[in-house]
């Protein structure tokens, strides 16, 4: 998948930085990260860096030093397709469809939600901050093609063995979209396995040549999700989802019958015509902005404003538009749009709740090639008593799920890091199934088998195979991309051309945890 406009990630890496306030722990010096900023970055860059542990907080992308940090911070993602509602989720989703629809919730505060204690949110803020760069937009400029091309053949005259596609134009034509289908996916059925179902003997079984039977109770449902969505509505910028595709999915949730209820079955039902609210979910690209965005940007600003003071006792001077632009508005995921993607296309949004025609919620999500990735949520600190945590963590795995029906590669929900050690994070840990990224060879692990391990050690290798590499380990470090002085080529040539003290180490640390992959594909700015 190219990105839109052939642009290309470009960042600058700013290494080990020097011990902070951890969020979790309180702990002043102990929070351990390395850190880069990114001018621009495509969304399989993205992806796969997400996949090594690194998370993005505004422009600034970090990856906890899990070995040395105070609190590790695992990858953690939901798999959407194969999402189990939890006794306590269904609660949620009740006291939300018995508000809309009789407009009676208990305003007493009740027992905390754990998703409406985003401590790790507050941490991203911070970060947000750091590392920021100072370089003009016109170093950040490649030159043409024919400069890049002259630079490969200064690499090939010195007798030195050409490294293929070591200068490139800047674009990202080798991006790729669709998953290797032959790499199994811990909780995911195999591709290549088949169900093979042999017919019924003459004279016994079904009549294939007759429609099933269908129950009474079947038909009265086809009927009643005609009504769907007349007082939930779900507008991807501007245009309604068409309701046929509601309907397609929560018949398709329920294949048999007496199946246990999905998480549609919850979201997507039909309320009475006198129903007291109505709730409408709108998908917004933050950036670049939209003008569904741009209209309703002071409106959502002030809602954020609101919980920062309410939920978090921010001063009222600290969560300025500034603020607010940069850690969750401002983005270096370009956006793009490919024929078999989602509709919306893929970047970052803003996910908008409105409530009788106000909004009550934000989330902050980014759409990913194989992943909606959950970045942020702030909400009207009046509503608390729905919910709203817990509430639009469970409608953004079903807004997973509703973009796998138009691009199928799309099937996890990530929601950022599980930090065991801290016990008001383990929330995290009740979206099942769930899987864990191993924080030495970046494959993922069932939570239910990292568990036992984080109550003996806070900082664990998931992978039990002793023998296990990191795949994506950087392999040679003469192919990194750089990008110096408008041109780009390939480490291998930059470093003759470089005067004073070698970087060598801190290009071998960038490569090493961004990995080979993304270390060929993406810029690393060099002045």
């Amino acid at each position: 998948m190219a990105a839109a406009g052939g642009s290309a990630t470009i960042v600058e890496y700013f290494g080990g930085e020097d011990g902070y306030r951890c969020g979790y722990c309180k702990n002043e010096t102990g929070n351990l990260s390395h850190g880069m900023w990114a001018h621009s970055m495509t969304v399989q860059d993205y992806q796969d860096l997400i996949d090594r542990g690194w998370r993005r907080s505004g422009k600034y992308v970090y990856k906890p030093i899990m070995n040395q940090t105070c609190c590790p911070q695992y990858t953690i993602r939901c798999q959407a397709l194969h999402f189990q509602t939890s006794k306590s989720h269904k609660k949620v989703l009740k006291k939300m469809l018995k508000f809309l629809s009789k407009g009676d919730a208990s305003k007493v505060a009740s027992e905390e939600e754990p998703m409406d204690s985003h401590i790790e949110d507050v941490v991203a803020c911070d970060l947000a901050y750091k590392g920021d760069s100072h370089v003009s937009q016109s170093e950040l400029t490649p030159l043409s093609m024919d400069h890049t091309e002259r630079v490969e053949n200064e690499d090939q005259h010195t007798g030195e063995k050409k490294e293929e596609g070591n200068v490139q134009k800047v674009e990202s034509d080798s991006l790729q979209l669709h998953a290797d289908k032959e790499t199994p996916v811990p909780g995911e059925p195999s591709h290549s396995a088949k169900v093979v179902h042999a017919p019924p003997k003459p004279g016994k079984g079904a009549d294939l040549s007759k429609p099933l039977c269908r129950k009474a109770k079947d038909i009265r449902k086809e009927r009643k999700l005609q009504k769907l969505l007349q007082n939930q509505t779900c507008t991807v910028e501007g245009s309604q989802l068409q309701a046929a595709d509601q309907v397609f999915l929560l018949q398709n949730s329920k294949s048999k019958t007496n199946q246990p209820k999905t998480i549609e079955d919850f979201v997507f039902v039909s309320l009475p015509d006198d129903a007291q609210h109505k709730l409408e979910v709108r998908v917004v690209r933050s950036s670049p902005p939209s003008s569904q965005f741009k209209a309703t940007f002071q409106e959502s600003y002030q809602v954020y404003k609101r919980y920062q003071m309410v939920i978090h006792k921010d001063p009222p001077d600290k969560p300025t538009i500034n603020q607010f632009t940069r850690f969750l508005c401002d983005s270096p995921l370009e956006a793009e749009n490919v024929p078999n993607g989602p509709e919306c296309g893929y970047g970052s949004f803003h996910q908008q709740y409105w409530l009788d025609g106000k909004i009550i919620a934000v989330g902050v999500i980014d759409i990913l090639p194989y992943c909606v990735s959950s970045v942020y949520l702030y909400y009207d600190p009046d509503y608390s008593f729905l919910s709203l945590g817990v509430y639009s963590a469970l409608r953004e795995i079903t807004f997973t799920r509703q973009l796998h029906e138009k691009a199928p590669d799309i099937c996890f929900y990530y929601m950022g890091f599980y930090i065991h050690s801290c016990p008001k994070m383990r929330y995290k840990g009740q979206y099942r199934p769930s899987d864990l990224l191993c924080p030495e060879t970046y494959v993922w692990t069932p939570i239910e088998q990292c568990l036992p391990l984080l109550e003996h050690s806070k900082y664990c290798r998931f992978n039990q195979d002793g023998k296990a590499v990191d795949e994506g380990r950087i392999k040679e470090l003469g192919r990194v991309r750089v990008l110096h002085k408008r041109t780009v080529m390939p480490y291998s040539v930059y470093k003759k051309r470089r005067k004073g003290p070698s970087d060598e180490a801190s290009v071998q640390q960038y490569a090493s945890l961004v990995g080979q992959t993304c270390s060929e594909r993406m810029l690393l700015f060099r002045s």
